[in-house]
């Protein structure tokens, strides 16, 4: 439900320092030996680094790459940044050495793979646990098809339909990106976002709310939209999403303490569905911590093949709201993105829409869903693997 977006994909291991005068221990050298010693040592580390993330954690991450990207090879000045070239790709990165020469800042940037062909793409996703679609589609013609057709919860990535339902009243004249939309309490919902720690009564626009949900997957800001154009328009762009959720909703069905009210929605046919989330409102929302971890519920859900996902960005990609987080793709290299994915555990999406500097444009759709911890990394550098290939 949460959405990875873009930086969201990175491996987080930066804490801002202040940067000091060059040492004798040069950053190449400092980051080379994290990839080429065969133990870490807590000697290359501040403590004050080593306060918010084990050596353990490190290890881990640094072995997630090289699963990811082979053996290492090289690392090269990019600015005032690195970049750390292995056998299939680099991670860009940077790097901050306090005056002891110890490793007071680092941040593993999302990989940027090598090109791939989209039957080798295809293949690895093909032998992900669990259940994949994907999908790659150039203007009318389809390049690459992995169960396309396949209904899968997709979390985040649903804002596509909220998007378009807006899109068609704004177009339709019953609605415009100026109008005021008031923020009330009983319609916030949990992060991802931030206006759930906004005040009551503050007052947004149609089109700040529509950027908020895209740009940074804000989830209060969705169901403020869903509220403003109706449920029956959406479900018309979501046939078996009925009833279309709230997140706030989804939320609350999800919540462990409402085991009684998510049995009665599961096992209700549409209207008995319709019955039990009119009961929503009077429920308080969980803490959110609850779905840090473990895959809660992952049948409380969006489900969208990838098929739809790219007939839903084909009607909002000229939007300019889309191309504010182009996701994972590179914007150098191409003259228009949009984007929008999501994610939960055991769920994740990644869509996104590129035009070519040539002009020709794109889909490329991939949905992951799975019972245990899904391998993020590995998932999204196949993923930018298949578009860096059609590149």
């Amino acid at each position: 439900m949460k959405f990875l977006m873009g930086v969201l994909l990175a491996f987080l291991l930066f804490l801002p320092m202040q940067r000091v005068e060059a040492m004798p221990l040069s950053p190449q050298l400092a980051l080379e030996q994290l990839f080429t010693k065969p133990q870490l040592q807590k000697e290359w580390f501040a403590p004050s680094f080593l306060n918010q993330i084990s050596l353990t954690q490190v290890e881990q991450i640094i072995e997630n790459i090289e699963n990811t990207l082979g053996s290492y090879q090289e690392v090269q000045v990019d600015g005032s940044d690195y970049l750390i070239i292995f056998e299939q790709g680099s991670v860009p990165t940077k790097l901050v050495l306090d005056g002891n020469n110890q490793i007071s800042g680092l941040l593993f940037q999302p990989p940027i793979s090598q090109g791939m062909s989209l039957p080798i793409a295809k293949k690895m996703l093909r032998d992900l646990p669990g259940k994949v679609s994907f999908l790659v589609i150039e203007g009318n013609s389809k390049l690459a098809d992995l169960r396309a057709n396949q209904p899968l919860a997709v979390g985040s990535a649903f804002k596509l339909a909220v998007l378009k339902a807006l899109k068609r009243q704004i177009d339709a004249g019953i609605l415009s990106w100026d109008d005021v939309v008031k923020l009330e309490e009983e319609q916030k919902s949990l992060p991802s976002g931030m206006l759930q720690t906004w005040p009551d009564d503050s007052q947004l626009t149609v089109q700040t709310l529509a950027t908020l949900m895209i740009s940074v997957s804000d989830n209060t800001a969705t169901d403020l939209l869903i509220n403003l154009v109706g449920r029956d328009l959406i479900e018309s762009f979501a046939p078996r999403n009925r009833p279309f959720l709230t997140t706030r909703e989804a939320f609350v069905l999800k919540n462990p303490q409402n085991q009684s009210l998510l049995e009665s929605y599961r096992q209700g046919d549409e209207v008995s569905r319709r019955e039990v989330i009119n009961q929503l409102p009077s429920y308080p929302l969980p803490n959110v911590d609850i779905f840090n971890a473990d895959a809660v519920a992952v049948d409380v859900e969006w489900f969208f093949t990838t098929k739809e996902l790219c007939e839903l960005m084909a009607t909002v990609a000229d939007l300019p709201l889309m191309s504010i987080n182009p996701g994972i793709a590179r914007p150098n290299d191409w003259s228009r993105i949009a984007f929008k994915g999501g994610s939960e555990p055991g769920v994740l999406n990644l869509t996104t829409f590129l035009e070519a500097k040539d002009g020709k444009t794109y889909c490329v759709a991939a949905t992951w869903n799975n019972t245990v911890a899904l391998d993020e990394t590995r998932f999204t550098a196949i993923y930018m693997g298949a578009i860096a290939g059609l590149k």
